[in-house]
């Protein structure tokens, strides 16, 4: 099948070259000349482990191509997605510009019939007003499913290529045929194709965003009564995630969630929510949380060393919001630098891959290296943000040859604790009982 993916950012890029890798001959529009000309040069603007290889591998044979001409490529396609960016306005709802945009274009420049395919996450209701804005461009008929994309970064490729489920909300039987032989070959696993209207894809897409981010927030409550009252918050987790009715995913404590997905999704359902006159309260208090968490580290700095920071080096490990990306969208890191520089602290930042990103969003406040050990040589304290394989099992040797006080904040609880007392470390992390030399 041939398909015309408009957008190469993460989800457009993605889904294109998924598709590409399962035998449709998929073309990926982008107005940005630059981005496209790097990708024609078989430059990959984003890190997604897995993505480059695929990409360079579909180029090759011929099944996925880049380009900036969006009359040749929609005029080609049969089925077109629609994968732009749909960021949060100044009250949380979702820009849908960029979408009504191309829905436009599509319709301007279609030469026959158009499925067209909403990939990116929009409110309900998005889907109706994508085709009439499509259909008042042309005298094709246009149609419009919506397609929720549920990837989790860091291990996009393989949720696309083996997927969970997949959603489709579509009005009519041709559309629904249509999407399933596309997504056929995806789902010989198993995994149901969900066949429901547009509103109900649109709200799954959100729902389920928001149910994750609930169990987040709910966790790291949990771990905040853990510290007060000396509890282990790992314990707890295994207590509850054994519950078949519960389960083990999305139940771990930490300084809180961030990235492209959750908090602009959080903010959209509940501006949805006050569209129809309710009141999202359990999201109000989940937002509310996440935001605290964020904090968590630089109150238990400054509970340590006071307020004055100004002669403090902390080393920082980690600032992508979670491990195996460069995104920096709503890293609790971006929070932690800020406090720790307002407060005069020296930060050394280190990451594997989002040092070029943060730099953009934090500036050069902070240090940046690539070498984990050079971040804490002489570091009064250490705090682990991001929990990278690369910093999970550390030379705990050196690093005590190395700082100057044996002093770890651990955000995402991922350090041994066994290994840290063997070398007399004192620790702090999120809801399990402190570390102190001697215990």
């Amino acid at each position: 099948m041939k398909i015309a993916v408009i957008g190469t950012g993460y989800v457009g890029l993605v889904a294109g070259t998924c598709f590409a890798e399962m035998g449709s001959h998929v073309t990926c529009v982008d107005i940005d000349e630059a981005k496209i000309a790097g990708l024609l040069r078989g430059e990959i603007p984003i890190f997604e482990p897995g993505l480059s290889e695929l990409v360079l591998s579909n180029v090759k044979n011929g099944r996925l191509q880049f380009t900036t001409d969006l009359k040749t490529a929609v005029g080609e396609a049969r089925v077109v997605f629609i994968a732009v960016g749909t960021p949060s306005g100044a009250d949380g709802a979702a820009d849908l510009t960029a979408v009504f945009k191309v829905a436009e274009s599509i319709g301007a420049v279609a030469n026959g019939p158009k499925l067209i395919v909403d990939k990116s996450t929009v409110p309900v209701g998005t889907a109706a007003k994508v085709k009439e804005f499509a259909q008042a461009q042309t005298k094709h008929k246009m149609s419009v499913c919506s397609n929720p994309e549920f990837l989790k970064e860091g291990a996009a490729i393989d949720d696309f290529l083996r997927p969970d489920r997949v959603v489709i909300g579509a009005e009519s039987e041709e559309d629904f045929e249509l999407m399933n032989e596309l997504y056929k070959p995806f789902t010989r696993n198993g995994a149901p194709i969900i066949h429901m209207d547009p509103l109900s894809a649109e709200m799954t897409k959100y729902a389920s965003n928001a149910m994750l981010a609930t169990r987040i927030s709910f966790m790291n409550e949990i771990a905040c009564i853990c510290d007060a009252a000396g509890a282990n918050v790992a314990m707890v987790r295994k207590g509850v995630g054994t519950d078949s009715r519960i389960g083990q995913p999305f139940l771990y404590s930490g300084i809180g969630y961030g990235g492209s997905c959750f908090p602009k999704d959080v903010k959209a359902i509940m501006h949805t929510a006050q569209e129809y006159g309710y009141n999202f309260q359990i999201l109000d208090a989940v937002e509310a949380v996440n935001a605290d968490m964020k904090k968590l580290m630089l109150r238990k700095v400054t509970d340590i060393f006071g307020e004055d920071l100004s002669k403090v080096k902390v080393a920082l490990w980690g600032l992508a919001f979670k491990p195996k990306t460069d995104d920096m969208r709503e890293a609790p890191a971006i929070t932690l630098c800020a406090g720790l520089t307002e407060r005069g602290a020296t930060v050394n930042a280190c990451d594997p891959e989002a040092i070029d990103n943060a730099r953009e969003i934090i500036g050069d406040d902070v240090n940046y290296m690539t070498d984990q050990y050079q971040a804490i040589d002489g570091a009064d304290v250490l705090i682990l943000a991001t929990e990278w394989n690369d910093y999970r099992n550390p030379d705990f040797e050196k690093m005590a040859s190395l700082m100057k006080r044996k002093l770890v904040l651990d955000g995402r609880n991922a350090l041994s604790s066994k290994r840290l007392a063997e070398h007399g470390f004192e620790r702090y992390g999120v809801g399990i009982p402190p570390l102190k030399p001697n215990n």
